[in-house]
């Protein structure tokens, strides 16, 4: 018998596979014209459910707001579109409300998976990556001579692997460490990067510097400025990326208001959430020039201009 379940994986998967095969950067057809754009997305946060109490996380309206978003997207020459992580809030059938709608986009897409994506079940977590058709939840994709690291900062939680897995035992001495130190991203809803993906990250960096990429990290958590939101393990993340001089930003959501910081000319944004406002959406386009990212933000996003060497 196929149920709601089935049918949603099915569609989901079918969605989302599509093979990706990179672009190439543009020639200018017009005087400082970007070598190429492509959109943000970030918290869209969705649930069938009343706003939180006071006014913010307006969880039903991100469902026009996606769709305007895309929309607005499709006319637009973007090589793809990344949504940096939390597309539901709760509960494994938001995704059959949420995941259509991606189906008008006409880019490719790609999604970073955030804290609330889990909050699925027990009975649902080892679905979650599988439902948005990738083999697992941090890898890469190239183009217009940048490689982009999708990362996954659920990877050593209290709340995305599965019961019994080794992860979770290693995630809880994590948070009691960090505790311990007084940190204030010692929060149960942060996480990090296994051992084996913070090796993998590394070894992106290189071989994308021997290729002569630079390189952008897509991820649901921040890792700076020191704020309430960021991974267990940003230090050590920051550390390793502002060694690499082809290392160019660092974009993610987590933190609803959004922030920004910079290494030299090496950036971290941070996107604001498009689930925080009744009436108002929050997204953007970034267009990728030679010595800039020029940010143009929409709604509630900021517009940035984002100088790199």
């Amino acid at each position: 018998m196929i149920d709601r379940r089935t049918l949603l994986k099915a569609a989901g998967a079918a969605a989302l596979v599509t093979p990706f095969a990179g672009f190439a950067a543009r020639s200018a057809v017009a005087q400082d014209a970007p070598q190429f754009r492509f959109g943000i997305i970030a918290d869209p946060q969705y649930a069938p459910f009343p706003p939180r109490p006071g006014g913010t996380r307006y969880y039903a309206n991100s469902l026009w707001k996606l769709d305007t978003a895309l929309k607005a997207f499709n006319e637009e020459p973007l090589e793809f579109v990344a949504t940096l992580g939390d597309i539901i809030d709760r509960h494994w059938d938001s995704f059959g409300d949420v995941l259509p709608i991606y189906d008008q986009l006409e880019h490719p897409h790609f999604f970073v998976l955030g804290n609330h994506d889990f909050e699925v079940g027990q009975d649902y977590l080892r679905s979650v990556v599988r439902n948005f058709g990738i083999e697992r939840a941090y890898y890469d994709f190239t183009g217009g001579g940048y490689r982009f690291l999708v990362i996954d900062g659920n990877d050593v939680s209290t709340f995305a692997p599965p019961a019994d897995d080794p992860r979770l035992e290693i995630a809880a001495e994590r948070l009691a460490k960090l505790t311990e130190s007084g940190a204030e991203n010692a929060q149960s809803w942060n996480g990090s990067l296994s051992d084996e993906q913070f090796a993998w990250m590394e070894e992106r960096l290189t071989s994308a510097k021997d290729a002569g990429e630079k390189v952008i990290v897509l991820s649901h958590y921040p890792v700076y400025p020191a704020n309430i939101h960021n991974l267990w393990d940003s230090e050590r993340i920051v550390e390793l990326l502002t060694s690499h001089d082809n290392f160019v930003a660092f974009f993610n959501g987590h933190n609803h208001a959004g922030n920004y910081a910079a290494v030299g000319n090496q950036h971290f944004v941070n996107f604001k959430g498009m689930v925080e406002t009744p009436d108002q959406s929050a997204y953007a386009t970034v267009a990728v020039h030679d010595d800039r990212l020029e940010i143009t933000g929409h709604g509630l996003e900021e517009s940035r201009t984002l100088t790199i060497g």
